[in-house]
């Protein structure tokens, strides 16, 4: 069985998925939010067929100081739709503050092209909440 991680935002939810033993964390794609998240769930029901996937990693985007942003009440009622929809599908949510800053130094470091940043960031930022999650439960 495979982990999704998703890193849910505004405009577009970044996607990794874990391989088959879980070992090593891969970015998938990047949907269009396009302000729905019927896109959304269209593209996870679309994941499902081709992976067995038993959990999902979303990422919690919490202030720096500790206190639930307004993204994150909005990331809560996403999850309550994936409760809803995959109520067989393992939900654990990780903290995700600065996962976007590390995406960005990660194609910094890469020297990737500015037009192609915001088109795979969030899939990176997918990935980070992912291995996040990987390594933690490797540590228990």
């Amino acid at each position: 069985m495979r982990i999704l991680g998703i890193d849910y935002g505004e405009a577009r939810v970044g996607i990794a998925i874990t391989d088959a033993l879980n070992i090593t964390v891969q970015g998938l794609k990047t949907i269009q939010r396009n302000n729905t998240d019927k896109n959304v769930l269209k593209e996870l029901d679309e994941i499902l067929k081709k992976y067995d996937i038993d959990t999902f990693v979303v990422g919690m985007p919490i202030n720096m100081n500790g206190t639930i942003s307004e993204r994150a009440r909005i990331t809560k009622q996403f999850i309550h739709k994936l409760k809803c929809k995959y109520n067989k599908i393992k939900i654990e949510v990780i903290d995700e503050r600065l996962t976007t800053v590390e995406a960005h130094k990660t194609m910094n470091l890469l020297e990737i092209n500015k037009n192609k940043k915001k088109n795979i960031v969030d899939t990176i930022s997918a990935e980070y909440i992912l291995e996040t999650y990987v390594n933690k439960i490797k540590g228990s």
